[in-house]
């Protein structure tokens, strides 16, 4: 790992984000309205939330006929069933559904609460779903920022997912372009020179919950900066992050 300090910088001045907005032309304004210089290795880290308005995932509730099974649900918990529907056509397996939550595997094989949807920061009487493909969004926007900034440099579209066994919500990485979302220490020895065997780092996903330092959820801040890591390889995406279910012994 280098020497050099790791910096978390908040991208401020973005607009409101609507449907076929260029997310990548906005970031560009606003690196040079901020005066950042890039520096190759900066790590852009943008919520998912702006990827999938402009790419118009967002639903009007008016247009979703709820089922029984989502109405009855619903007036078990004092949910909206339009909501639940939503949920449960965005489903590709229902994990759990007690005590009024939902856990569910989404198509791209992310298992969160209600299948990625959400009704926060969004207009009154809609929804927002997630973006069909975050690896794709993320190669889109790595190639576009890397064209226009000169520098070689990492895109991570991040979300807020909650964790078994532990309270609170961090942000994690669902899209990666242009870094490694893995860190290997398999075949290094460790400091009393044991051969580790084991040990992964889930970097893109530590690199996503630090930038939500400066992000948070209430300063419309959708995208931060992260720079002073190392972030050569640009081999990964964000599927490397998902465990095969063969070997994975929660499921």
């Amino acid at each position: 790992m280098r020497s050099e300090p790791i910096q978390i910088l908040a991208l401020a001045g973005l607009p409101e984000v609507i449907a076929r907005d260029d997310v990548g032309s906005l970031i560009l304004r606003a690196v040079k309205e901020n005066a950042f210089v890039m520096a190759a290795g900066d790590v852009f880290v943008i919520a998912q939330k702006i990827i999938s308005k402009a790419e118009g995932r967002t639903v009007s509730l008016d247009s979703i006929e709820p089922s029984q099974k989502a109405a009855k649900w619903a007036a078990d918990y004092k949910k909206d069933p339009r909501l639940i529907e939503l949920v449960l056509r965005e489903a590709k397996r229902i994990v759990r559904m007690e005590r009024g939550v939902i856990v569910a595997e989404t198509s791209h094989g992310f298992i969160c609460a209600n299948a990625g949807v959400d009704a926060s920061n969004v207009a009154e009487g809609t929804a927002l779903l997630l973006p069909e493909d975050p690896d794709r969004s993320a190669r889109a926007l790595h190639d576009q920022l890397t064209a226009a900034l000169g520098v070689s440099l990492g895109v991570i579209v991040s979300d807020t997912f909650g964790r078994p066994w532990r309270e609170g919500l961090v942000n994690v990485a669902l899209g990666v372009a242009g870094i490694s979302p893995l860190l290997d220490y398999r075949g290094q020895r460790d400091t009393s020179g044991k051969l580790l065997s084991a040990t992964v780092i889930a970097i893109a996903d530590e690199i996503a919950s630090a930038a939500e330092l400066v992000m948070g959820k209430t300063s419309r801040t959708p995208v931060a900066i992260v720079r002073g890591l190392p972030t050569s390889d640009d081999s990964g995406s964000g599927r490397d992050l998902m465990r095969a279910p063969q070997i994975d012994i929660f499921r």
